[in-house]
C-alpha cells in the first residue's frame, strides 16, 4: 500500500439544518424487513485517520481509541460495506480515487451504489450535480470545495446514476473528459428512497455487523488507502454525534 502520511483531499460539508432526518428517519417497521447492505456517511474526518494501523490477523484499523483522534481536518463521505459477499466489481478498488478534489460524497455514495448493483459508477457526474443543486450554489456557484450527503442522495432519488463505461480509472478522472463529455443520467440507476439512521445500534443491524461491534469502511483514495478499514463502533457513534449522518437507501 501507498504512504497515507500526505493528507488526501475529504469535502463533505455538514448540512445546514436537518430537515431530511427528521422527514426520513429509519423506523423500526423499516429496520425489521432489511438485510445486510451498504450505507453512506458523512462524518467529522480526524487527522489520525489518515494513518491506518495493521493489527495482527492483518486487518487495518482507524480510531481504536475514541479519545484520542487527532484534529478534525474537514468532512468526509465514505460508504461502509455490508456483511457478506460485495457486488462491488473488480477494479472499483482503483477506480474509486478522488484524487486531488473534494469529490467524496460522489465517490461514497457511487461506491454504495457500486456494492448494491455490481457496476462502476461515474462519481464525479454525481458530484457536479449535487453541488449544482446544494443549499450552497446560490452562494459559491462552481464551487468545488465539497458539498452533503443529503444532495448527493437526493439527486440519486430525482435524476439516478451513470454508470461508467469507459475504458479507464483515468478516463474519469480526466478534467478534460469531464467538461466536455455531455453525460446524461439512467432514471433506473438511481434510488427510489433514502433513510437517515436514529442510532449507531440502528447502523450495525442494517450492515449486518451487530455481533462485531465495528464497521468496515471502503475510502476513495484508491491505492493510498487500505481497501477495507475498520473503526470501532464507539468511534463511529461519536463521529455520528458530531454532526455526523448515516444514510440508508432503497435501490430503485
Amino acid at each position: 500500500m501507498a504512504s497515507t502520511d500526505t493528507a488526501r483531499p475529504l469535502g463533505r460539508r455538514v448540512p445546514t439544518d436537518w430537515d431530511h432526518v427528521e422527514k426520513f428517519p429509519l423506523t423500526a417497521d423499516i429496520l425489521e424487513t432489511i438485510k445486510p447492505t451498504p450505507v453512506v456517511i458523512g462524518i467529522n474526518w480526524y487527522s489520525n485517520f489518515d494513518r491506518p494501523v495493521k493489527d495482527s490477523n492483518g486487518s487495518w484499523w482507524i480510531g481504536k481509541d475514541p479519545n484520542n483522534l487527532g484534529t478534525i481536518r474537514g468532512g468526509h463521505c465514505v460508504s461502509l460495506k455490508e456483511r457478506g459477499g460485495s457486488r462491488r466489481p473488480v477494479g472499483a478498488y482503483q477506480f474509486y480515487d478522488q484524487g486531488n478534489e473534494g469529490a467524496c460524497v460522489g465517490f461514497g455514495c457511487s461506491q454504495m451504489m457500486s456494492n448494491l448493483n455490481g457496476k462502476l459508477y461515474f462519481a464525479r457526474w454525481l458530484w457536479d450535480r449535487a453541488k449544482a443543486t446544494d443549499e450552497w450554489s446560490d452562494t459559491n456557484p462552481g464551487d468545488d470545495n465539497g458539498t452533503s450527503v443529503r444532495a448527493g442522495l437526493n439527486i440519486l432519488t430525482k435524476n439516478g446514476h451513470v454508470a461508467w463505461t469507459g475504458s479507464s480509472a483515468q478516463e474519469a478522472a480526466d478534467e478534460d473528459y469531464r467538461l466536455r463529455t455531455n453525460l446524461a443520467a439512467d432514471y433506473s440507476e438511481g434510488i427510489s428512497t433514502y433513510r437517515w439512521t436514529r442510532s449507531i445500534d440502528d447502523t450495525l443491524t442494517v450492515l449486518g455487523y451487530s455481533d462485531v461491534g465495528y464497521v468496515d469502511i471502503m475510502n476513495s483514495w484508491g491505492v493510498y488507502y487500505p481497501r477495507l478499514v475498520r473503526m470501532p463502533a464507539e468511534t463511529l457513534d461519536r463521529l455520528w454525534r458530531e454532526d455526523g449522518e448515516v444514510g440508508l437507501v432503497t435501490d430503485r
